[in-house]
């Protein structure tokens, strides 16, 4: 890994920023950590634990045009599971009740844009703000709009990347209460890579101890009048080719940073690669818990059973609920998935009451939502018609569900005395199950299959 002497920096040496190299020295995990999925608003802080009594807002610079992706489309606005990245990251900041507003600067071309990502996935805590010609100029603009909005002035200013989605509160906390009490504070990682300056002729000019030096990341924090005077006081050259904001305080505001060891869950979307990963962690995480709703059937109530303890050893959370009403009505509320199995029946009146309710809650607005309809067939049901539901039943249904972001699947399984075959065909529909939830395939939404 090399570098070209001198340039801005995000490296760190002994909690001073050093001035020979650039900011791409960290480590890229393959599987970065887990996207978190409380609710808008939820607090991992509960009552009675740690808690932020201070004003805290953030600000997302969000101007980039994303040539490393590849992409005509810059990458914070790049889609997958029916949403752009950034409305990812938003999220991340939204579920934590002590973060008071979050200001996203993009491009003025992109306001419009931005104004309807916003409004299509109703962030409540966001107002877009234009940005500069580089990344200081647009965190610029971002911290003195934080002075003219109606809410209270921030005591600490969070500032992170848009297209970092990957960051929990427990970090966000640590940075928050530094930047408190230090003026400044930023996240941290080890180097996994040597670093180099080379000569103007392409040779070896002198390495990094790696040991002594640490990469800089998002998030970084501020109190606001440190980060504010900061860029009051920088030169025309920091605004044009600086960087690193922590390097700012230091230098004209005399604060130095405290610098917090952060998760490999940090790591930024930069190339096109990065998109596919981030995609297939958020898949993951939303696969990992569903509910079987049984309609209180005994027959039903034995497949749940046998396909909780076949899912154990995929990885999924299955719990078991006759319906949704009362205290169980509370896992419209989650981001779980739900598996409704019917006995010998061809109506699909069960499971239009689901997508019913989960509609109704505008359950699926962040995230396509999975709903799994199992058919448990008697023999003479099936030996009658050769199946026991009409296939244009369930597509019907799964046409309109597909409208409000839930998709509809259909597994119909045939009963029998049969132990050995039984088995057989419960692992089927685990398998099966498991498979439809964490893949969220569009081209067997409506499909009725075989297990």
């Amino acid at each position: 890994m090399t570098c070209r002497d001198p340039s801005p920096t995000r490296l760190m040496e002994d909690n001073h920023i050093n001035t020979q190299s650039h900011s791409c020295y960290t480590d890229r995990p393959a599987h970065p950590g887990i996207f978190p999925t409380r609710e808008s608003g939820k607090s991992a802080h509960q009552p009675g634990g740690p808690s932020v009594d201070f004003p805290v807002s953030v600000v997302l610079p969000a101007g980039g045009t994303g040539e490393r992706t590849g992409l005509q489309t810059p990458k914070q606005f790049c889609s997958f599971l029916g949403r752009p990245l950034i409305s990812y990251t938003i999220q991340a900041f939204e579920r934590v009740s002590w973060i008071q507003s979050i200001v996203v600067v993009v491009a003025k071309e992109n306001m419009d844009l931005m104004t309807d990502i916003v409004q299509r996935f109703q962030h409540k805590k966001v107002r877009a703000v234009p940005g500069g010609s580089t990344r200081h100029r647009s965190i610029c603009n971002g911290v003195r709009a934080l002075a003219d909005g109606e809410e209270e002035r921030p005591k600490v200013v969070i500032i992170h990347d848009a297209v970092r989605p990957f960051v929990d509160e427990d970090l966000l906390y640590k940075i928050a209460m530094a930047a408190k009490e230090q003026g400044a504070a930023g996240a941290i990682r080890p180097l996994v890579s040597t670093v180099i300056a080379t000569t103007s002729e392409g040779y070896l000019d002198h390495s990094l101890e790696r040991a002594k030096y640490r990469a800089s990341e998002m998030p970084q924090g501020f109190t606001y009048d440190v980060i504010y005077q900061a860029y009051q006081k920088c030169s025309e050259s920091d605004f044009e080719f600086g960087t690193e904001c922590l390097h700012l305080a230091l230098q004209y505001c005399g604060t130095n940073a405290k610098l917090i060891q952060g998760p490999p869950t940090l790591w930024k979307v930069t190339y096109k690669r990065d998109l596919a990963a981030a995609e297939s962690i958020i898949k993951e995480t939303l696969s990992r818990s569903a509910c079987v709703v049984t309609g209180g059937s005994e027959q039903a109530v034995t497949l749940a059973d046998a396909l909780q303890k076949a899912v154990g050893a995929l990885n999924v959370e299955l719990d078991v609920i006759p319906d949704l009403m009362g205290e169980n009505a509370g896992y419209l509320l989650k981001e779980w998935n739900f598996i409704q199995v019917s006995v010998n029946r061809s109506c699909l009146s069960e499971v239009e009451a689901v997508l019913t309710d989960l509609e109704s809650g505008n359950r699926a607005l962040l995230h396509p939502l999975v709903v799994i309809w199992v058919h448990l067939s008697s023999s003479d049901e099936l030996s009658v018609s050769g199946r026991g539901v009409e296939p244009a039943g369930i597509m019907d249904l799964a046409s309109a569900a597909k409208l409000q972001n839930i998709l509809l699947y259909g597994i119909q399984l045939g009963q029998t005395k049969d132990t050995d075959r039984w088995e057989r065909s419960v692992l089927r529909v685990a398998e099966i199950t498991s498979a439809l939830i964490r893949e969220r395939s569009p081209a067997l939404v409506g499909q009725l299959l075989q297990a």
